[in-house]
């Protein structure tokens, strides 16, 4: 029999008890995630971090005591490795980039569809970091989105070509090839390549060919 992965443990912190409640009743109908406590403030947080070892904390930004970048910087500075997954009603660009440069895995806007969300928070599971949903980017977080190497192969998919066109055209193996899409994938909250480009252009990542 194939073994049954662990679900993926969720704190989450938010001072709206209704929409924390909302949330929960969502998770509840995956089987891959599990919500193991729930903070109203930033110090409740800390306090429950210790205690619940989440693999993920969906942190939102505005709170009564210490706010969501100070939060950040403390569950970082106690765990350096912590996931963070921003999931707040800012839709700037600017708290997009303050939570990144942080330390927060992903930005994710409260309006966001709960499919966006679920893939947020499985993608960052899987070691994904920068992923933003519902703001576009600047040009100093897409900068740091992707690596120089994994935007040509992007850039690449987006012309139509494969892995092997890919290859002959970077000077690499097909190996390699393979390797950075999926790194694409995981970073862009991705299904597969066409959902990579998909979100590439949502995020300003890409732009049409000959603009």
């Amino acid at each position: 029999m194939t073994p049954v992965s662990a679900p993926i443990r969720l704190l989450l912190v938010d001072d709206h008890p209704v929409f924390r409640a909302g949330l929960v009743s969502l998770l509840k109908l995956e089987r891959d995630v599990l919500v193991v406590g729930q903070a109203g403030s930033g110090a409740a947080a800390l306090r429950m971090w210790s205690h619940c070892r989440p693999d993920i904390c969906l942190l939102d930004l505005s709170m009564p005591d210490v706010n969501g970048i100070e939060t950040l910087k403390r569950i970082r500075r106690a765990q350096p490795e912590a996931r963070v997954l921003i999931l707040t009603s800012s839709e700037s660009a600017a708290d997009a980039d303050a939570a990144l440069a942080t330390g927060a895995c992903g930005f994710v806007v409260k309006n966001a569809e709960h499919d966006a969300i679920l893939a947020a928070i499985r993608a960052i599971h899987g070691g994904g970091r920068g992923i933003r949903r519902g703001i576009p980017a600047s040009a100093a977080a897409r900068d740091e989105i992707l690596s120089p190497r994994e935007l040509e192969v992007l850039r690449l998919l987006r012309d139509g070509y494969d892995t092997t066109a890919i290859a002959e055209s970077l000077g690499i193996t097909g190996r390699t090839v393979k390797f950075h899409v999926r790194s694409i994938r995981d970073k862009l909250g991705a299904d597969d390549r066409a959902g990579a480009i998909v979100r590439a252009f949502d995020m300003g990542l890409l732009r049409p060919t000959g603009r």
